[in-house]
């Protein structure tokens, strides 16, 4: 069954880069996967997406700041998040996208990391 696991700092300076690492145990990188994130007492976000070919998509709320990459040497995927504010606060997700009878859910799940921005 597949296992992901978030890294990073937890604490992050605003206007800095916040920069996550999900990596990915038994299971192949080359599929779809997502970042999402839920700020203290609001709900989840969707923040963007890299699939199985490479491409990318992004919130168009967080586009202007967001980069998703993958290192399948490493079976790792990131997130990056620039220019960040208290507002970015936020515990971050990362997990897996299948698509199912046309949907297409998330169907695993890190177990999430709190970020604080704050000087």
């Amino acid at each position: 069954q597949v296992q992901l696991q978030e890294s990073g700092p937890g604490l992050v300076k605003p206007s800095q880069t916040l920069s996550l690492t999900c990596t990915v145990s038994y299971g192949s990188i080359t599929t779809n996967w997502n970042w999402i994130r839920q700020p203290p007492g609001k709900g989840l976000e969707w923040m963007g997406s890299i699939l199985y070919s490479g491409s990318t998509y992004y919130s168009p709320s967080l586009k202007s700041r967001t980069s998703i990459s993958r290192d399948t040497s490493k079976n790792q995927f990131t997130l990056q998040l620039n220019s960040v504010t208290p507002e970015d606060t936020a515990v971050y997700y990362c997990a897996r996208g299948i698509y199912y009878n046309s949907d297409y859910i998330l169907d695993a799940w890190g177990q999430g990391t709190l970020v604080t921005v704050s000087s």
